[in-house]
């Protein structure tokens, strides 16, 4: 079984959406500090030919207060909607990627991870996603340890053998402590070409909004699968 973690992003770049569909298990790393400045609210989108953020506020921003713990400020979707609509009107996939957008941004309720988590469980629909997905919060006993030992305890939880980090991590984790504990550490390289964004030079790095708006639901599931991994 191979298991892969990350804190919850605002509509995260496509290698983050690669991240969970290798995975038979998925943990939103929930019971994490907030970290204040952070892209976990925000992301960016094309407005105009320019790359412009596209974010959500969150109230009274805290590095002391657990991401699980932190609401959003109230917002207007059809305000957010209106700037997706500018900036996406003409793009081939508007019409769906627009109403998976609105349901992303009507989600009721104000606790922020609870509304990262929705988004998530909504773009995975569309991507074609089964991936599990699951809570660090809910792995008793993980909240009270401290770096590479919650990794090495959900794992032991599940019954893992495998854990896949994203490429960044690199330098964070070693292949022998992980095999000391009997797990295969794993580093996801994403491999996706660019695509049309209309006018211009391709801007790498954007919110999955762009991607869904751009390209076609099932030409994205294919560019989900063009990736790698390096195996100590």
């Amino acid at each position: 079984m191979t298991i892969s973690a990350n804190q919850p992003y605002f509509m995260p770049y496509l290698p983050y959406w690669q991240l969970i569909d290798c995975a038979d298990v998925f943990l939103v790393s929930d019971d994490y500090s907030f970290r204040k400045g952070s892209w976990i609210p925000r992301n960016r989108i094309l407005v105009g030919g320019r790359v412009q953020f596209f974010r959500m506020e969150v109230e009274h921003q805290s590095s002391h207060r657990l991401i699980m713990d932190t609401e959003l400020v109230p917002f207007d979707p059809a305000a957010k909607l209106r700037t997706l609509e500018m900036a996406y009107h003409r793009a081939p996939c508007f019409v769906d990627g627009y109403a998976l957008c609105e349901r992303v941004l009507r989600f009721p309720g104000r606790n922020l991870c609870d509304f990262l988590t929705a988004s998530i469980r909504q773009v995975c629909d569309y991507l074609y996603i089964t991936t599990s997905i699951g809570f660090t919060s809910g792995i008793p006993g993980n909240s009270a340890l401290k770096f590479d030992e919650r990794i090495y305890h959900f794992c032991r939880h599940f019954g893992a053998d495998t854990y896949v980090n994203a490429i960044g991590g690199q330098g964070l984790y070693s292949f022998d402590a992980f095999r000391s504990h009997g797990l295969r550490l794993g580093f996801l390289r994403s491999e996706i070409p660019p695509y049309t964004q209309g006018a211009g030079a391709f801007v790498p790095g954007l919110s999955v909004i762009d991607a869904i708006m751009n390209v076609p639901r099932e030409q994205l599931r294919d560019m989900l699968g063009r990736r790698s991994f390096i195996y100590g």
